[in-house]
Formats: C-alpha cells, structure tokens, sequence
C-alpha cells in the first residue's frame, strides 16, 4: 500500500495533460486498493495465471463512465495509464450474481485471445468475489459517442467518416474471423486513441458464435440492435452489420438514433413497423446504398464485413483521386433501362444488391 503515496504524486498523461489526481480521488484509490489487494502478493486463482493481474500494482482514480453493474475508472498499473472496469455483484440476487460472473469470465476469456490494433487491448483482470476487475489499455479520445455529441451535427468531414467507419470494420472483419459477436455495437463501446483510431470495445455479452443461440431473456441496446435479436430470434454475425449500419448513420449525422423515442419505442419501430432513422437528403448515395444494405430487415441481405472493408477502402481510394467521388455519382432512374442492370461496385467486379 506504500505505492500510493507514488500514485498520489504521479501525472496522468492524456488528455488532460499533466493533471494531478485529488484528493478525493486518491482517497478512494486507498478504499479500492484496500477492498482488492490480498497483501503482498498477485491474486491468482485456479487456472487464472494468464490473465491475473497484480491488483497490488494497481491504482485506480476518478470514474469517468458506468454501467447497469459495473463503473469504469482512469487508473495506473505498473506505471501505465490503464482504464478499469469493475463489476460488483449484488448479495441479493443470486441469479444475477452468477450471470455476472458467467459475463466477467467470458469477456476476459474472449480478451485473453484477441489482438489487433482496431480491438480494445486487455492488461489484466482479477476475479474476487464480489467485486470483479477487468483491466485494458486507456485511450484518452474517450467514446465515438462522446466526441459525436460535441460536435455539430452533420459536421464530420467525409474523410473523417470513411477513417472511423474503416477501423470499425476492420475491427469487426478480425472480430467475426475469430468466430466472435459482438452483440452490443454502439457508438458508445467505440474508442478513440489520440490519433483518432478506433477500438472496439467492452464485450460483455459477447459470445462465439458457436455458442450463441438465441435471444432470449437477452440484454442489449435497443436503438442498435437487430430486429431479430428485438424479437429474441436466432441470431448470427449479421447482428452485428446491422449495428454498424446504425454507427455508420451516426457518423454521418453526429445525431443518437430514434432521439424522439424511448428505447422501447425503438425497438417496436423497429421489429414491428421496419422503420429506420431518417437518412439525411445529402447523404451520399453511396453512403445511403451501404446502410440500407447493413441494417436490412433480411440479415442474409446484409454484407459480411469482408465486403463491408473492401467497399470502404475502395471509397477512400477513389476519394484520394477525386474528392468529389461521393457526391458526384448517382444511380441512373430505375425507370430507365440502364436501371433494369445489375449495379456495380467502386471497382466494378461484382454486382452490389439492393433491398
């Protein structure tokens, strides 16, 4: 516990430049650390060598964002800025104390594995009972969601949308080769690093695919999720395209999706009435034509993220060549008998589909 006399000196690099922790905040770094550190040594259990992190090595600082059960804090571990989610189980619920459990187990096991720069990076976790702590890199861009809402509205240049929509999909092409859902998709589990690349983040109900049946009793984000999952169906990766058409639409118009209703509103629009957040009358065509595709009604019409990549760096491509590429081009009337052909892609290898 001598170490936090270190913490309480240190600067926290980021964002925030060298700002010093409070006080208060290094007060309840001491209440945390008490509550979490066996003394003098790393908690390991059965099984947990690779993951188990030194918790007294760790130091944890001021919240900056929470959950249903879990509260996530700027911290220190081994003298790297970390950002730490603690999830506490609650004594009177049994049941939802083992599913906590089960989704603290899962994320980590799932973390343990994946590697890749558009993928959040885990540091360490600790498993002790009733508080867990899942331990990952801290990228002080903050959330997609964040950085959205500070802006205008509608003010993000295009180049910026085809970079932040790229490292999604690159993120989740890695996600779904590793046979992995994501299953919450959102602006808000998206990070930003100080050069503006993304990560997806927080997999808490992830699952692999192998191992995901249905959506039953399931929770999600309903202004996000496919009407399939709405309507607690079987369910696969195509869940997750559809979440992206929705972030994609978010990074066009900097707006939350279905703003004027609650999210159960949301979801009944969605699952029972088809509808969808209104796409902008300038939106790109091509913009408009890839979200229609992402968030169809028939997940077998939404692409695979393989073809969701490629569409996007032929677009950023084309766009280094000529920047008027998006808001040039549009598709001839289908009235016309060049509407009766199939329509093509940037580079005009194969067919594009259209709901």
């Amino acid at each position: 516990m001598k170490n936090l006399h270190w913490f309480k000196k240190k600067s926290i690099k980021g964002k925030q430049g060298g700002r010093r922790i409070s006080f208060g905040e290094y007060k309840r770094a001491v209440s945390w650390s008490k509550y979490l550190v066996s003394p003098g040594a790393a908690i390991k259990g059965e099984g947990e060598e690779e993951w188990s992190a030194d918790m007294s090595q760790l130091f944890i600082g001021s919240k900056f964002a929470s959950g249903r059960h879990s509260r996530i804090y700027r911290g220190v571990y081994k003298q790297k800025d970390v950002a730490i989610k603690l999830i506490s189980q609650p004594e009177e619920d049994e049941n939802l104390a083992a599913f906590l459990e089960k989704q603290f187990t899962s994320e980590v096991s799932l973390l343990l594995h994946l590697h890749h720069p558009n993928i959040i990076t885990l540091v360490g976790a600790c498993k002790k009972a009733p508080v867990f702590c899942i331990i990952t890199e801290y990228l002080a861009g903050g959330s997609l969601r964040k950085y959205l809402h500070q802006r205008q509205p509608y003010s993000i240049p295009v180049r910026l949308v085809l970079k932040l929509a790229l490292d999604i999909a690159l993120g989740m092409q890695y996600l779904h080769s590793q046979g992995i859902l994501h299953r919450d998709l959102k602006s808000e589990n998206l990070l930003l690093g100080q050069d503006m690349c993304v990560k997806v983040a927080d997999f808490g109900i992830s699952c692999l695919e192998s191992q995901c049946g249905n959506a039953k009793g399931f929770i999600g984000t309903y202004r996000w999720m496919a009407p399939e999952m709405i309507k607690e169906k079987h369910h696969t990766k195509k869940v997750d395209v559809y979440s992206f058409g929705i972030v994609l639409w978010e990074l066009l118009t900097g707006l939350t999706p279905f703003h004027n209703m609650t999210p159960e509103q949301a979801a009944y629009a969605v699952s029972h009435k088809n509808e969808r957040p209104p796409l902008p009358s300038e939106c790109p065509w091509r913009f408009s034509d890839l979200i229609n595709r992402c968030w169809s009604s028939n997940p077998n019409k939404r692409p695979h993220f393989d073809e969701i990549v490629s569409i996007l760096e032929n677009f950023t491509e084309l766009l280094e060549h000529d920047p008027e590429f998006l808001s040039t081009y549009k598709p001839p009337p289908t009235n016309t008998f060049f509407g009766c052909l199939p329509r093509f892609n940037a580079t005009h290898k194969s067919p594009i589909s259209k709901d």
